[in-house]
């Protein structure tokens, strides 16, 4: 018994569990005798985003991976939401995180899908595998003075802004009624909700969708698992480049965090955000499909012919050597921008219409190449 209960995360199972048996038992309770109005409404989607935006952009995308660099306001913010979401302070969130994305899809991975949905999702808080992920792997993040106050007094900031801030804004809205609401509709139950939405990113998006940009890991690019993460379901995306401030990368993408970052860096909230360049994520496409490709011919039945083989051939040499011209005038023209050589403007003008024409080149050669895999089913 005393072995069972080493490996149990009590302290979790007990808020974890808790907070669920309440928002199904003394929420619908309330709402039953009391009714919801519009406030309480408000409340909890306040609530609810202010602090799964403070996740998904406060502790992964500003402290785990530094993709952007953030007002102290912002990182305020985040802090004091994300607290609110109670899912550690961002210190010890960040250190699992970064953790998960050096050992991803193995044993040191805390939340390994490869041990089974509900482990990914929340077993992994709920049971103890292993010690817990020491803040060596936070150290940068340690001389943040923000960050460690909210560290060091975690406990108490998560039940301030956690359940005492909607139950004081509803007692001065409406009185003890209205802020026994906020306190179980904006607190507890948006407190689930947050939860496993953002519980999805580690089981679900392992788990649902495409690996466009490889398969060397289970994460998966999902529409779906976007709609419900704030953007966090292009995950295939942000394993392969992980620092990047986007997730949905293509613009029509939804990524409602990606779409925040960019907002406060108009108004000087944010800054430096970092992006991978298109050409390297094209790249990253191409050798997966490559691969995806590769396999199927494997698997026929009969070997290809000379002839086609030297067609697949040379439409690779083709699409790579139109990348090799169009990746070399991009860094000419980067660094053209950012003053680090000398060009006149009619020379810039020139090196851009240079580099949109290497830009159609590869795509045109792009196209003879996938043109050509589609052939080689009617071909042989």
């Amino acid at each position: 018994m005393k072995y069972l209960l080493s490996k149990i995360r009590v302290t979790n199972s007990i808020f974890l569990i808790g907070t669920f048996a309440t928002t199904c038992t003394a929420v619908p309770l309330y709402i039953w005798h009391y009714g919801i109005d519009l406030f309480q409404i408000f409340l909890f989607f306040f609530f609810f985003t202010s602090s799964a935006i403070s996740i998904t952009l406060g502790y992964h995308r500003l402290f785990s991976h530094l993709t952007f660099k953030a007002n102290p306001l912002v990182k305020l913010y985040t802090l004091l939401f994300g607290a609110a979401a109670f899912e550690g302070s961002a210190l010890a969130w960040s250190a699992d995180h970064r953790r998960h994305h050096k050992f991803v899809d193995h044993d040191d991975d805390p939340y390994d899908i490869s041990r089974g949905l509900f482990h990914a999702h929340i077993g992994w808080l709920l049971f103890r595998r292993s010690p817990d992920t020491p803040l060596t792997w936070v150290r940068d993040l340690q001389q943040d003075k923000l960050a460690w106050w909210q560290h060091q007094f975690y406990v108490p900031v998560a039940v301030l802004m956690g359940f005492g801030l909607p139950a004081l804004i509803g007692l001065m809205w409406g009185g003890p009624v209205a802020a026994l609401g906020g306190f179980l509709i904006a607190g507890f139950a948006r407190i689930v909700c947050v939860h496993h939405t953002t519980f999805c990113i580690n089981s679900l998006c392992h788990w649902i969708g495409d690996r466009p940009y490889s398969s060397k890991c289970s994460a998966r690019d999902s529409l779906l698992m976007a709609l419900f993460t704030f953007g966090e379901g292009y995950h295939n995306f942000h394993h392969e480049f992980q620092h990047d401030y986007r997730n949905g990368v293509k613009p029509w993408q939804f990524d409602p965090t990606k779409w925040t970052i960019w907002l406060l860096s108009k108004i000087g909230l944010t800054s430096n955000l970092r992006t991978v360049p298109e050409e390297k994520i094209l790249k990253a496409q191409i050798d997966e499909q490559e691969i995806i490709l590769q396999k199927s011919l494997q698997n026929r039945a009969t070997p290809l012919t000379d002839q086609i083989q030297s067609m697949l051939d040379a439409a690779r040499t083709q699409m790579n050597e139109s990348l090799l011209v169009w990746e070399g005038l991009l860094i000419q023209y980067r660094a053209a921008l950012a003053g680090k050589s000398e060009l006149s403007r009619k020379e810039l003008a020139e090196l851009r219409r240079q580099v949109n024409a290497a830009s159609d080149s590869f795509r045109e050669s792009l196209k003879a190449w996938r043109n050509t895999w589609q052939a080689i089913p009617t071909a042989c």
